[in-house]
């Protein structure tokens, strides 16, 4: 991946929410849920913060205990599972990113967590649930709602 390279979360289609520091994340086109913890759901807040890939790298190198190049190396595969799974598309018009409400990154003596490969958990056990439309799909005869035609 390039340096200057930012991505942003495929929106409209995709929706994320923090809890308790895990991102559940659905794409509502597909009616696929997955799961970020620990070192994936900070990297995806700095997706949000369309932070650019250099940038990124940096701040987790920063704030994980763990050599620059495994680093960069599971940042990559994880940006690319997250491209391919369409949560996240390069932004072809990356504004600058906004420094207001995030969260400084000090170096500290103390020590560091130690830096985990970030995964995607991905779930499919609620993908005819998740694709109803129940405010478009409306049939008089087969009830409300009804499951899109596949």
């Amino acid at each position: 991946m390039e340096n200057g390279t930012v991505f942003r979360v495929n929106s409209p289609q995709v929706v994320s929410e923090t809890i308790d520091g895990e991102v559940v994340i659905v794409n509502l086109d597909k009616g696929i849920y997955y799961s970020l913890l620990k070192t994936g759901a900070d990297v995806w807040s700095r997706i949000e913060r369309q932070l650019d890939r250099q940038e990124l790298v940096r701040e987790v190198v920063r704030s994980y205990d763990g050599s620059v190049e495994e680093i960069e190396i599971a940042i990559d595969e994880f940006i690319a599972n997250l491209l391919a799974e369409e949560l996240i598309v390069i932004d072809p018009q990356p504004r600058a990113a906004s420094t207001e409400n995030s969260p400084e990154i000090l170096e500290t003596s103390g020590s560091k967590p130690h830096f985990e490969k970030p995964l995607v958990e991905k779930f499919t056990d609620m993908e005819d649930l998740l694709l109803l439309d129940p405010i478009h799909e409306v049939d008089v005869d087969a009830g409300w709602p009804t499951a899109k035609a596949a």
